[in-house]
């Protein structure tokens, strides 16, 4: 087979502008976009997989009716029952993707936080991935957990998801290589994980009721493929199901998704759990193959379950089969007796610090810079920015865990920049909310009975209690429990006016310095069951304080189980926000210190009213007076660095009067060490944008609000940068862009078989990592079909000077669309453009094949 040779190109060169030469091409006839040395989903069952089947099929057979039905349901929020009888362990489940919170919902048991799943995705480095799951699961075991419930592949449809910084990308290939690796790196360490949410979960609103209506193409093609690939790549022990229904049929009854295709066509063998109360009812949830009904006691299983099948509704056979999933799980993680699991050497010990830090510095997109950064020695920086001081680390929602420690960009670069050349102002305050109470306060849970008697204590090191289950203060029962009070002092860094709210439903007393300022009952205001988990903070007290002078603080939460929770659950939050001083005052004052200093560094920021599961976004605006801020700080120093502290795109109106901008996501608990790292040279910023960023006026799908429960995705295929090159709209920043601290010449591009070989040269002075990307295009254009999608990528680094080849494989499906009318892949052959470059816009050299 015949290979092609494109001209030679240069830096500054386009694909348009490189001459190739026709050749035939032969791409990946394996697993669609799997790697090489990853099992396929098909591959014979292996000795010690067999002997774990006997083992599973052993206890099956000795379990009656009701102890299977018991096992398919939680037991509480968490886990599974223990069957003693059969040597079988209680399997315990926890949120993840950037951290493991275990059991227990509290800043009293911290968790490594790494950064969001966009910045591992924006690192485009799948190994990078898998030493992430390894840390993962190292986490898990030190909590006690067996199955994390992570990752997020769902797709960045729309930039008004408002959960998308818990998923990866717009593109179906990138986030199946990087899902892939992370499930590896997870399940390695001998921990489950639980691929989510299966599927077309991609937006927030009217989430559990919600209707998508998507075409059997945009499933296949976008939406299916991630979770495709990661069966046939990783293997992964669990999926979860979404709340959402898709063409009529609720994910947890849904037969054909579930049975047919992922079971069925990709042989995936693992436990499909349902997300947390989709499960709506017992007997076509069960013949749908949902296999675990989440969180108990109360679910559509269990007891519910064995009576369906005594009234001759269910098949027992039925109830086996997902009976035999849960305990091959079981075997896998080792709490089944005389199962060897799956992995019996450990990966060694990972320091979470360390990883969450070169994480977070090699997920940083530079997408502008006119020459300000790296910083120059000995430089007079002002940082400027709320968010600089009160670091943004991680989304929130289900995903938030609580770090030992925070780094904010005020602490990291105080530490790495000589003394006195650092100033800080707050300039604006994206945060126009409340907050949960941490700054200043020192609190502690005192919890009563109905009498008033003390039953027990615990810590509340921010002001946010949520005790699910039995996830309660020693000696404390919910039977028992009728009062809990927030107590302590709180010392303010700042004279003024001091708010106080409440997060939660039920009776609240709120009490400041001796006076009672709330007293009565808060409701519902929507009628999504998790409102008490995700509703921002009520105003409810104001109190002039002066800084340095302690008060005391109290909140008391008379017990009321929110609605539709089927699980006995704490929760609410003493919330905080510190005297509101005048904007201008304080956008002066930092164009002051920006004009004293030579350059200054602006942070910016999106909050939890902006980015958070449980609603979509309204628009993509920075929020509160962030962006007056910096269009005058560039006004009087130009050389402004902007930092944007946010989880997906928001809009920057001021990009080009500014000399560099940055995105750092939400970087984790060393985000401000790693900011310091990036800003001052020690290491380049490694990301690449793995979603278009753009004005909402130009976003080509921004469609999340269903009409009569229904939300049509019209758009098929065209999505993320498909759909805005499909419309011929030029987005702010394009996929796949990205800037380091050095340059890269792309010399040539050859295709052999199903291998492109790209050859680049470090024209630059310091040694760099590049991002080579590998797109196709096919030379007939046909408008059911996008102008060019990713069809590959690899890093490399190089020194200066220093000439290098990295190979990208052409996986088969890359050439392949679904066929409705055939109800299958169609392979369409014919002429095809091989471009590689530094993004989807900045294509360096070309060839062409054909197939």
């Amino acid at each position: 087979m015949a290979g092609t040779q494109g001209n030679q190109g240069n830096s500054g060169s386009h694909h348009g502008s490189s001459q190739a030469n026709q050749g035939n091409a032969q791409p990946n006839q394996g697993n669609a976009q799997a790697h090489q040395g990853n099992p396929p989903a098909d591959e014979p069952t292996r000795p010690a997989d067999q002997a774990r089947e006997a083992v599973v099929e052993a206890a099956l057979g000795r379990l009656d009716l009701d102890a299977k039905a018991r096992l398919l349901a939680g037991q509480d929020m968490w886990s599974l029952p223990a069957l003693p009888e059969i040597g079988l362990e209680s399997l315990v489940m926890s949120d993840g993707p950037i951290g493991v919170r275990g059991v227990r919902w509290t800043a009293d048991d911290p968790s490594v936080a790494l950064p969001s799943p966009t910045a591992l995705a924006a690192t485009w480095d799948p190994g990078l991935a898998r030493r992430a799951g390894v840390l993962l699961a190292q986490e898990a075991r030190r909590k006690g957990v067996h199955v994390l419930l992570a990752p997020t592949v769902n797709l960045h449809r729309s930039p008004l998801g408002g959960r998308h910084f818990e998923a990866y990308s717009e593109d179906p290939y990138l986030t199946g290589r990087i899902g892939t690796e992370y499930v590896r790196g997870v399940q390695a360490g001998g921990v489950g994980t639980t691929v989510k949410h299966f599927v077309a979960n991609d937006a927030e609103t009217e989430r559990f009721t919600v209707n998508n209506l998507v075409s059997e193409r945009a499933l296949r093609e976008l939406y299916l493929a991630p979770f495709e690939v990661i069966v046939a790549g990783a293997r992964p022990w669990g999926i979860m199901t979404a709340y959402n229904s898709v063409n009529g049929t609720t994910m947890t009854e849904h037969r054909r998704l579930v049975d047919e295709v992922l079971r069925g066509e990709w042989g995936f063998d693992g436990i499909n759990v349902s997300d947390w109360t989709a499960a709506r009812s017992t007997v076509p949830a069960i013949e749908s193959g949902l296999d675990i009904a989440m969180p108990g006691p109360q679910t559509v299983y269990g007891d519910a379950l064995a009576q369906a099948v005594r009234d001759g509704r269910v098949e027992e056979a039925t109830i086996d089969a997902a009976v035999r999933n849960v305990l091959r799980l079981a075997a896998r993680t080792g709490i089944l007796e005389g199962a060897e699991p799956a992995v019996t050497e450990l990966p060694g010990p990972v320091d979470g610090e360390a990883l969450a830090r070169e994480i977070a510095r090699r997920s940083f997109v530079l997408v502008r810079n006119e020459g300000a950064l790296p910083l120059p020695e000995g430089h007079r920086v002002a940082l400027i920015g709320a968010a600089a001081r009160d670091a943004r680390v991680l989304g929130g929602g289900s995903a938030t865990v609580f770090p030992a420690r925070i780094v904010s960009p005020l602490d990291g670069l105080t530490a790495a920049l000589p003394e006195g050349t650092l100033t800080y102002a707050v300039g604006a305050d994206p945060n126009q909310e409340l907050t949960p109470a941490d700054q200043g306060f020192e609190l502690r849970a005192v919890c009563r009975d109905a009498d008033g008697n003390v039953i027990g204590t615990g810590s509340a090191p921010n002001g946010h209690i949520q005790w699910m289950g039995s996830d309660l203060p020693d000696g404390v029962t919910h039977a028992a429990l009728h009062t809990v009070e927030l107590t302590g002092t709180f010392t303010p860094r700042e004279s003024g006016a001091h708010t106080f709210g409440i997060k939660g439903l039920g009776a609240f007393t709120l009490t400041i310095d001796g006076t009672t300022y709330f007293d009565d009952v808060q409701r519902p205001e929507s009628d999504d069951r998790f409102e008490s988990f995700l509703r921002a903070p009520t105003p409810r007290a104001q109190a002039e304080l002066i800084a340095g002078e302690p008060v005391d603080v109290t909140l008391t939460y008379v017990l009321a189980l929110p609605e539709g929770i089927p699980m006995p659950v704490v929760t609410f939050t003493l919330a905080h926000r510190e005297p509101q001083r005048d904007p201008d005052e304080l956008i002066a004052e930092a164009v002051e210190a920006a004009r004293a200093a030579d350059t200054a560094v602006v942070v910016v920021a999106t909050t939890e009213l902006v980015e958070s599961e449980g609603f979509d976004r309204k628009d993509l605006r920075l929020p509160g007076r962030q962006d007056d801020l910096v269009r005058a700080v560039a006004a009087a120093n130009p050389n402004t660095v902007v930092v944007v502290n946010s989880g997906s795109p928001v809009e920057l109106p001021w990009r080009d009067e500014v000399a560099a901008v940055l995105l750092d996501w939400f970087p984790g608990q060393e985000g401000g060490a790693a900011l310091a790292d990036v800003l001052t040279g020690a290491y380049e910023p490694g990301g690449r944008l793995p979603t278009t960023w753009g004005s909402l006026t130009d976003a080509p799908v921004t469609q999340v609000t269903p009409v009569d429960g229904e939300l049509p995705y019209s758009e098929g295929v065209f999505i993320g940068y498909r759909a805005w090159q499909k419309e011929g709209r030029t987005p702010s920043y394009a996929f796949g862009h990205g800037l380091g601290y050095t340059d890269w010449t792309y010399e040539s591009v050859k295709v052999e078989g199903s291998t492109v070989t790209v050859r680049v040269t470090n024209s630059g002075t310091r040694t760099g990592r590049e991002v080579v990307q590998v797109y196709l295009a096919p030379t007939e254009t046909d408008s059911e079909r996008p102008v060019r999608w990713l069809a590959g990528f690899a890093g490399v680094e190089a020194a200066p000077g220093e000439t290098v080849e990295v190979s990208v494989e052409l996986p088969r499906r890359a050439f392949e669309i679904w066929e409705e009318t055939a109800d299958a892949w169609a392979f369409v052959k014919g002429s095809y453009e091989v471009e590689a470059g530094r993004s989807i816009a900045d294509l360096r050299v070309t060839t062409t094949i054909d197939v």
